[in-house]
């Protein structure tokens, strides 16, 4: 093998190996898999339902192009065999309606479980003060038969304002005047019948 005079090889000769960098060696890449999903109860045991929630998005994913054919048919048998939450949540891990369910917590990891104070102990609700003017016209209306219909046109009167009263200022007592009105106006009726008779017949 001929050496030229400038240190280059003869054309078509090998040539000796270049000495580069030591090469660094690069991490064995992981098989492709499903993520793993790190769940609080992932070791509880999943129902019937569960499973069937986890075949549901996996449907969805298919029907959405996110799964092709064969990733379908394998996290499907996955999942009818799946017996844990963490292998259920395994297979939606990377979904978008993924992880799946979370299996019910327990009462201590709950926290404490407030219990609803009975209605006995509890304050009574503020009541709505009564209108004085419609106690009024109820107690002219009640009057009204011991003293023969005389107070019927006051117990008619209070019982009308009280009722605007009791309107405007957000009062009870607006059956109390209803009752005043009534009583009233009967008495008012009975006085009048008592008139037209004495003068028709008298």
């Amino acid at each position: 093998m001929a050496v030229q005079p400038w240190g280059e090889q003869e054309f078509g000769a090998a040539r000796p190996p270049v000495p580069g960098p030591p090469a660094m060696p690069y991490p064995a890449m992981p098989p492709a898999a499903v993520p793993q999903v790190a769940m609080p109860q992932s070791a509880m045991r999943a129902a019937t339902a569960d499973r069937e929630r986890t075949v549901d998005v996996l449907k969805a994913a298919f029907a959405e192009g996110r799964l092709s054919a064969a990733e379908y048919g394998e996290r499907f048998e996955a999942a009818s065999t799946a017996q844990t939450y963490g292998q259920l949540a395994r297979l939606v891990a990377d979904l978008p309606a993924g992880p799946m369910v979370a299996p019910q917590m327990t009462v201590a990891q709950a926290g404490p479980v407030l219990v609803p104070v009975p209605p006995t102990f509890l304050a009574p609700p503020p009541q709505r003060p009564t209108n004085a003017v419609a106690v009024t016209s109820l107690v002219l209306g009640l009057l009204c038969v011991p003293t023969v219909g005389l107070l019927g046109v006051p117990a008619v009167i209070t019982g009308h304002i009280g009722r605007r009263q009791a309107a405007e200022r957000n009062e009870d007592g607006d059956g109390m005047a209803v009752t005043g009105i009534v009583f009233g106006w009967l008495s008012i009726a009975f006085w009048t019948t008592i008139m037209l008779m004495v003068a028709v017949f008298g």
